[in-house]
C-alpha cells in the first residue's frame, strides 16, 4: 500500500458530491419554468376542445330543427292544408257553411249551470275576424272626421 493511500480514501470520501448540485437544481427550474410555460396554452386548448364539443351538438340540433321545419313547409305548400290550417287555427270557415265551436265546459261553468246558467254559453256574434275588420272600419271612420 502506498503510504498516502488510506489518507487518500478518507479525503476522497470527504469531498464527495452534494445530491442536488448546480446544473441539477438549473435543470429544476427550466423543467418548471417550461411547464408553467405551457399550463395556460394547454387549458386554453382543453377549454377550446370543448367548446367545439358544445358547438357541434348545437349544429346537429340546429340542423335536426331544419330538416324538421322544412318538412313543415312542404307540407304548407298545399292549399288544402293551408285551408284547413286556417279551420282549426283560425276558426275560419266558407260563406256557404255553417260552422259550429265546441266550448269544453270548465269547472267554473258547470257550477254555474247548477245555478240555472246554460254552461258555456257565449253570446251570439261574428268571428273575431270579423270584429277585428269591423274595428278597424270603425277607427278608419273616426280619423277620417
Amino acid at each position: 500500500m502506498s503510504p498516502g493511500g488510506a489518507a487518500g480514501r478518507a479525503g476522497a470520501r470527504a469531498t464527495t458530491r452534494p445530491k442536488l448540485t448546480g446544473r441539477a437544481a438549473l435543470l429544476a427550474i427550466v423543467l418548471c419554468a417550461i411547464t408553467l410555460t405551457l399550463a395556460y396554452p394547454v387549458r386554453e386548448y382543453i377549454a377550446d376542445r370543448h367548446q367545439l364539443d358544445q358547438l357541434a351538438a348545437s349544429n346537429t340540433r340546429l340542423a335536426q330543427q331544419v330538416k324538421h321545419l322544412q318538412a313543415e313547409a312542404r307540407s304548407l305548400d298545399s292549399p288544402t292544408v293551408i285551408e284547413q290550417e286556417a279551420r282549426d287555427d283560425l276558426h275560419m270557415c266558407f260563406p256557404e257553411q255553417t260552422c259550429y265551436e265546441v266550448i269544453p265546459v270548465t269547472p267554473s261553468d258547470a257550477k254555474a249551470g247548477a245555478t240555472g246558467a246554460t254552461p258555456g254559453a257565449k253570446p251570439a256574434g261574428s268571428p273575431w275576424y270579423g270584429r277585428l275588420w269591423a274595428s278597424v272600419q270603425k277607427a278608419d271612420r273616426s280619423a277620417a272626421r
